[in-house]
């Protein structure tokens, strides 16, 4: 019966791959978020560098690399930024609401 009330608080407090965002502040959001979005920025031109390299190989021509931060990078960057800090306020929002149903 531990395991439930476990798991009951897990989905209540907040869990992302086992990850416990529970105690949280707005500021930790606004770090983590960010943290987020520049891991998925540098992750994805990474790729894309990796993938124009690939290309370069194949057919000989060289391509525009300033295009892999442009229209790669940034746009995954930001996406997942957004969402990163859309899911954290929530997961605060709700932290909020619930201390002060308790008060």
């Amino acid at each position: 019966m531990a395991m439930l009330t476990d798991v009951e608080r897990a989905r209540r407090d907040g869990v992302l791959f086992g990850i416990p965002f529970g105690d949280l502040g707005w500021a930790q959001s606004l770090l983590m978020g960010t943290a987020a979005g520049f891991v998925a920025f540098f992750m994805a031109t990474f790729l894309a560098i990796v993938g124009f390299m690939i290309d370069m190989s194949v057919t000989g021509k060289t391509p525009n690399f300033a295009l892999t931060y442009r229209l790669i990078g940034l746009p995954v960057g930001l996406i997942v930024w957004a969402l990163a800090l859309g899911f954290l306020g929530v997961q605060w929002a709700k932290r909020m609401a619930r201390k002060r149903a308790r008060a």
